[in-house]
């Protein structure tokens, strides 16, 4: 066979899928990170671009951090400035259904095309190590007392650890309207807050805050999970009596408008990037599960979770 027949034959095979990823054309992906560099938004998107490159399924992967609003700028940005872009990537999760939910952007999520969830991970609540308070009955206590002295902080508005507050406060008697919540665009602004005392409670993924734990800097008093998270020593909510469980769950999109087959590619990249090392080790370290789904099963989940989450919220009150 000829150099030139065999060229059309190598494209045609790649065009038709036949080939195995690796053996494609190299692609470069842009990732948008619609969040402040130090956050689980950020955590995920490099965890995942490293992972695209080390399955070979990427030649390179550049970042772009866009955050506020609970990643409504950062999604309409990737909605207005990717539009058919095949190679084009944004994590989200359930902290931008949330957001979307409360602060009713000009774009929505349904412009962009569902591609992964990827991990869930639950929320853990932590005071400051000097706090007088210690645990979350005394927190509970507090908040009975005089609700706007309690200063909850965490990501921004709408996010799970601001849900999951306003659960708390109707679940322990208190008007959910009257949380004090003090949202931040990312993990590094929030955690600095917490670290300085100039928040009262502080929530997030345990992965944000695992090392400031373990150096004493920070006191976990609960977690939103159903059972103790594997080999972590905090309690959770339904076993101090606050009947409130909610997880946070992270994943990732493509462009407006891109094919079918497009997207399929997308999806088989991001799959083979799952079985990589350097993927598995980011899950253990960071305590993320996973929570992998994809094609229409995933469309179906973020419609129910966006039907879950404002009912959530019309009952707490946020909405």
């Amino acid at each position: 066979m000829r150099r030139d027949e065999f060229l059309k034959s190598l494209a045609a095979l790649a065009a038709a899928g036949a080939l195995p990823l690796s053996a494609r054309a190299a692609t470069n992906l842009k990732m948008m990170i619609p969040a402040n560099p130090g956050g689980g938004w950020d955590t995920t998107g490099r965890a995942l671009g490293k992972a695209l490159q080390d399955a070979k399924v990427a030649d390179s992967v550049t970042y772009e951090n866009k955050g506020g609003a609970a990643g409504a700028l950062g999604l309409a940005q990737f909605v207005n400035g990717s539009k058919a872009d095949p190679n084009a990537l944004m994590v989200m999760g359930a902290v931008m259904l949330g957001g979307i939910i409360t602060g009713k952007p000009p774009v929505n999520l349904t412009q962009a095309t569902p591609i992964a969830r990827l991990t869930s991970e639950y929320n853990v609540y932590v005071v400051p190590a000097n706090s007088p308070l210690k645990t979350m009955a005394d927190v509970v206590a507090q908040l009975k007392k005089d609700p706007g002295s309690v200063k909850w902080g965490g990501g921004s508005r709408g996010s799970t650890e601001h849900i999951a507050a306003a659960m708390l406060a109707r679940e322990v008697g208190v008007d959910a309207a009257k949380i004090n919540y003090v949202a931040f665009r990312g993990g590094g602004e929030a955690t600095a807050a917490i670290l300085g005392g100039n928040v009262t409670v502080g929530g997030s993924g345990y992965s944000e805050f695992s090392e400031y734990i373990k150096a004493g800097k920070m006191r976990p008093i609960a977690v939103t999970s159903p059972e103790r998270l594997k080999g972590i020593a905090i309690p959770t909510l339904k076993e101090q009596g606050i009947n409130v469980v909610l997880g946070n769950w992270r994943g990732v999109y493509g462009a407006p408008g891109i094919s079918a087959e497009q997207r399929k590619h997308l999806t088989d990249l991001v799959l083979a990037s799952l079985k990589t090392k350097s993927w598995q080790e980011a899950m253990d370290k960071n305590d993320w599960t996973p929570a992998v789904l994809t094609g229409p099963a995933f469309d179906k989940f973020v419609d129910d979770e966006f039907a879950m989450l404002r009912a959530t919220m019309v009952k707490a009150g946020m909405v």
